[in-house]
């Protein structure tokens, strides 16, 4: 019985964290650092659970269930059909997708003498011509991301920590910002759950089940915890490379003070320690995080949609979604932000409970306890989702407004708590398995 171990687990696990890390990942570590000062490590436990732990469970929770599909359909089939779409199209060409190659041509502009409509298509045209070659063959993902791309940007991010190990900017951490004065491990958890990679831990998995088996593993036991193991090591070197960016952070933020964003934050940091030619190890991490994200959308999403519509080939749907996403990121990405963000925000709350959900032995035996919980956490997120894109339903908002938890985004966890409890008095005895 062959099994995923050694060099081969290593290599898928540094697949599955390359298709995590994009530059949302890259930025928001030391942006905390940068604010959490002083407070940065227990800032950083709670990002941790937040930003790693949940992600991780939901590449085993798609594992365990055999398929998002499959685990959304516990709580009917009409919502696995319209959630798995949501999830699908939101997180890959309605948003990630363009956006990896706007945020990456952003810190390669200035070396370039700046942007401009026309450097922008260019750029645009060859990222995702690099990021469609790779991605046509998703079985060889192992290869091209596990074997070359990602050990190479965990080459440059070493090369940043020690450089600012070897040369610190600052004697200490600053003194913690307002919003991590009383409650750093809150506002870490906060920031980690906004970033929604566990959404992308939803869409991840079938790709990772393929290189899997093209290692020679087929036993679908043997592939479920080779999946298991691989978000495992995806997790160790998410943690190893978010602490290094968080003390990078957080000495930058001591000694230049007042940046806005995480890649201030980061740009002031090489400048001080290699001068011109940082700006270009800034970029290349950039483009490679964000590339290596790219190319893992761009699979799965083609992926799910080839297994939908058979008729339309895996290459096919490659070369739509990477035409696509290059069109959105270059004319229209601030309009698709506008659509897409408020999608995002409503089917992540139900994303969190179908995990947590599939982690408590026999619910999925009970009839209703799926359902209602996640029809009750659906309910209060999709009417918070339209408040924040401006749309008020009357009395329904205010009331949801006046939830617990509400004003730091945990509005669903009440209805969601009550929805379980209902379900548990109304199922009776648990279904045969």
């Amino acid at each position: 019985m062959q099994r995923l171990r050694g060099k081969n687990l290593l290599l898928v696990g540094f697949t599955l964290f390359s298709m995590f890390f994009g530059a949302g990942n890259l930025i928001f570590p030391p942006f905390l650092g940068a604010q959490a000062g002083t407070n940065t490590w227990p800032a950083m436990a709670g990002f941790i659970l937040s930003a790693i732990g949940f992600p991780v469970l939901g590449v085993i929770a798609v594992a365990k269930a055999d398929g998002l599909r499959r685990l959304a359909g516990r709580g009917h089939p009409g919502f696995a059909a319209v959630f798995t779409l949501l999830v699908y199209l939101s997180i890959g060409p309605g948003l990630a997708i363009p956006r990896t190659a706007s945020t990456s041509f952003e810190m390669v502009a200035p070396l370039a003498g700046g942007g401009g409509s026309a450097l922008q298509a260019g750029y645009s045209a060859v990222f995702f011509a690099v990021a469609l070659l790779v991605a046509l063959r998703p079985e060889k993902l192992t290869d091209r991301l596990g074997k070359l791309l990602c050990p190479t940007l965990i080459v440059l991010i070493v090369a940043l920590f020690l450089g600012c190990v070897a040369r610190p900017v600052a004697a200490h951490y600053g003194t913690p910002g307002a919003a991590y004065a009383s409650l750093p491990a809150v506002e870490g958890f906060l920031g980690g759950y906004q970033t929604m990679d566990t959404i992308a831990a939803l869409n991840f998995g079938a790709v990772i089940a393929l290189n899997i088996r093209a290692k020679g593993i087929e036993e679908e036991k043997q592939v479920v915890r080779g999946t298991i193991r691989a978000g495992w090591v995806a997790g160790a070197l998410l943690l190893a490379i978010y602490s290094m960016l968080a003390h990078v952070g957080a000495l930058s933020g001591a000694a230049f003070p007042g940046g806005e964003t995480g890649a201030d934050t980061l740009t002031r940091m090489v400048s001080a320690l290699f001068g011109a030619p940082g700006s270009v190890l800034l970029a290349a991490i950039f483009v490679i995080a964000c590339l290596n994200t790219c190319i893992g959308l761009l699979s799965c999403c083609s992926e799910y949609f080839h297994g939908l519509m058979p008729r339309v080939s895996y290459r096919m749907w490659v070369v739509f979604f990477a035409a696509v996403s290059m069109a959105i990121s270059n004319i229209g990405l601030a309009g698709i932000l506008k659509l897409s963000t408020p999608v995002l925000n409503a089917i992540y709350p139900a994303a969190l409970a179908l995990i947590l959900l599939s982690f408590a032995p026999g619910l999925h035996r009970r009839r209703l306890v799926y359902p209602l919980t996640i029809g009750f956490v659906s309910v209060q997120s999709v009417a918070a989702a339209l408040a924040q894109a401006g749309v008020s339903i009357p009395c329904v908002t205010a009331l949801l407004d006046k939830i617990p938890l509400a004003p730091l985004g945990f509005g669903w966890v009440l209805p969601g708590l009550a929805g379980l409890l209902l379900g548990l008095l109304l199922s009776g005895r648990p279904e045969e398995a």
